[in-house]
């Protein structure tokens, strides 16, 4: 019974010491945690800030120097009587190849999906999946090319 009662007092002692010390203090650490977050919010701020001036400058600088090629390349283009006119091929993958591609993965993963034996099915939707989108990107290619004829 001791025991308890001495167990009792000394739990009450413990608890009637919380002073308003220790409430400042974390109050204290509060709000230092929270001028520490804002300052580092205002420097973030500044560095975006700085990439946007700089982003702006350099748009800037390239509007410069492409107002200043088009006023030479007119001035030379004045001078110049016959002027040709190229027209440059777009860069980049062929329908055709997008199809394949697109087909092998969408394959791979339908036969993957269907076939009990997973890697079995994925190699042949694989195969099976490239064939379709090259042949159907190879359809796509045809007619941009029949079109571009017709013009």
């Amino acid at each position: 019974m001791k025991q308890i009662f001495l167990a009792l007092a000394t739990s009450a002692v413990l608890f009637a010491c919380h002073n308003s010390a220790d409430q400042a203090a974390i109050e204290a650490a509060k709000q230092e945690a929270v001028d520490s977050v804002t300052t580092a919010n205002a420097i973030r701020q500044q560095v975006i800030d700085s990439v946007n001036d700089a982003k702006a400058a350099a748009r800037e600088h390239h509007a410069a120097v492409a107002a200043q090629n088009n006023s030479s390349s007119s001035a030379s283009a004045s001078t110049n009587t016959a002027t040709t006119t190229t027209t440059t091929k777009k860069k980049g993958w062929s329908h055709t190849a997008k199809g394949a591609v697109v087909g092998a993965g969408a394959g791979a993963i339908t036969g993957a999906i269907v076939n009990p034996d997973h890697v079995k099915g994925a190699a042949i939707g694989t195969i099976i999946g490239a064939g379709v989108g090259a042949g159907t990107g190879a359809i796509v290619d045809h007619s941009k090319k029949k079109k571009a004829a017709n013009q």
